[in-house]
């Protein structure tokens, strides 16, 4: 870089360095005018700001305007996320009590206080622009924090309508509207300067932002890279395997990390799924067909950012592969893992690879093998009733999540048929480079002050022989 390069590059951060104070700073006032909210006051923030975008009339304006936008997904997806899921976020944590005390751990004697963290500063990805914000905005006003998003460019005036949205929710309740504040102009500059500047990052979307969130210098929850491995057992009731499979795998047209990117079936019923994969809407490709895909997706060695949530029609012809009527996802047969397998990685689109498995152990390999190479950490999925399988299959497998008999991408975030808490920031733990292994909510954006006080009777070293027990034979 020569000097005026420099002195361009310097202007530019410093720039950025001025914005993001003055939006911290208005933040941070907003912030501070809630700080000693009620619960009561609180949870109204959140049902207001739900509310104002989930009712019927803004989920659809929402819905259609992402798709203009983004060009990612389909408006089935976006109105279910904006219109369902965000409803579903609010009833996950309209009971939980956020302000004062808010748990008393009596055998320990200790009592828990949740005060705010400050400004959140938070990233949100262009594949799913529509719920995000909302789910992590009411997070951080759960806990009386203020949220500053930025957005991706590519969903920049999603982003804007949808906190204009959040804002004149937040002035209906006698709030100030700076609790919400987007980044109407993002660049990476004031991306960065943002982790930099606040009190905690929130940061969901590619594996670079979420390494630079680690690096800001600023407390981060990160995600990992999603690449869900689904497993299909002898036990499975394979009608319900394969409708659940294809609703993962097309909702939202893949946009999700979360869809089922590998399927793994028992060789005893392979080509019993496999019929009824096809009657779901799959079309599997034959040696020529899968080459042609390979091609399509992944050039020089990188995805190929066009086919993202993109319609199944639009890939095959990218490709020039013929595709029979009702064709709604493609299915590659796979046999190996890793660079040299590249179906085996995360694909973010409607298509999925297919391997034959012997048992639950070689289930176990195989999945360990994929994830080796993307997805470590993050979800798997198992249709079986049998608890032996399941359990083995979760012990035994390097992920955070495992779905049993359920739509991987519709579940592990949290739906109303389990018991997952609602977010769209999963956790990967140490597998996956992450701080934290959970569904991220409100919990994970405040501070706690424990309270300790003396236990009514105070415990008691016992003799040696009772704590150490057979051990001390060791050493004589």
């Amino acid at each position: 870089m020569n000097a005026p390069e420099k002195i361009d590059a310097l202007q530019v951060q410093q720039q950025a360095e001025r914005e993001i104070s003055l939006l911290i700073d208005r933040s941070r006032a907003a912030q501070q005018q809630i700080a000693e909210y009620t619960q009561q006051q609180v949870d109204e923030l959140i049902t207001a700001m739900v509310y104002a975008v989930a009712r019927d009339d803004r989920a659809e304006q929402i819905a259609r305007f992402t798709i203009e936008e983004t060009q990612l997904g389909n408006y089935q997806g976006k109105y279910l996320k904006i219109h369902r899921k965000t409803r579903a976020a609010l009833m996950d944590i309209i009971d939980d009590k956020s302000v004062g005390v808010i748990e008393e751990d009596t055998q320990r004697n200790i009592v828990k206080i949740a005060k705010p963290v400050g400004v959140i500063g938070a990233l949100a990805p262009s594949t799913n622009p529509e719920a995000t914000p909302v789910i992590k905005a009411i997070a951080a006003v759960k806990g009386r924090n203020s949220i500053i998003i930025a957005p991706h460019p590519r969903a920049k005036l999603t982003n804007k309508m949808i906190c204009d949205f959040l804002r004149e929710a937040l002035l209906a309740c006698g709030a100030p509207a700076d609790l919400v504040i987007g980044i109407e102009t993002p660049t990476l500059e004031l991306t960065n300067e943002l982790m930099r500047q606040c009190d905690r990052v929130l940061a969901t979307g590619g594996g670079a932002m979420v390494k630079a969130a680690y690096s800001s210098g600023t407390p981060a929850l990160g995600v990992g890279v999603g690449n869900a491995c689904i497993t299909v057992d002898d036990t499975a009731d394979l009608d319900e395997a394969a409708e659940k499979i294809r609703i993962s795998k097309t909702l939202d047209l893949a946009a999700s990390c979360s869809a089922d990117n590998s399927v793994l079936v028992f060789e005893s019923i392979h080509d019993q799924l496999l019929e009824r994969l096809r009657q779901q809407g799959g079309h599997v490709l034959n040696a020529e067909e899968k080459q042609k895909l390979q091609d399509t997706i992944w050039v020089d060695g990188y995805l190929n950012t066009a086919i993202v949530a993109q319609p199944v029609e639009k890939i095959a012809a990218m490709a020039g592969i013929e595709l029979p009527d009702e064709t709604q996802f493609l299915i590659v047969p796979e046999t190996g893992a890793g660079p040299d397998h590249p179906f085996s990685g995360e694909k973010l689109s409607v298509v999925m690879a297919l391997y034959k498995v012997k048992d639950i152990d070689d289930a176990i390999r195989v999945t360990n093998l994929i994830q080796a190479y993307q997805g470590q950490g993050h979800s798997c999925g198992i249709y079986s009733y049998s608890d032996d399988n399941i359990m083995s299959f979760a012990h035994a497998t390097r992920t955070s999540r495992v779905m049993v008999n359920q739509p991987q991408a519709a579940s592990n975030s949290g739906n109303l048929w389990n018991g997952m808490r609602q977010t769209f920031s999963l956790g990967c733990g140490s597998w996956g480079g992450n701080a934290t292994h959970h569904n991220i909510t409100w919990r994970d954006l405040i501070n706690e002050t424990w309270v300790s006080k003396p236990l009514e009777n105070s415990k008691e070293i016992p003799p040696d022989q009772e704590l150490f027990g057979a051990v001390m034979a060791k050493f004589d």
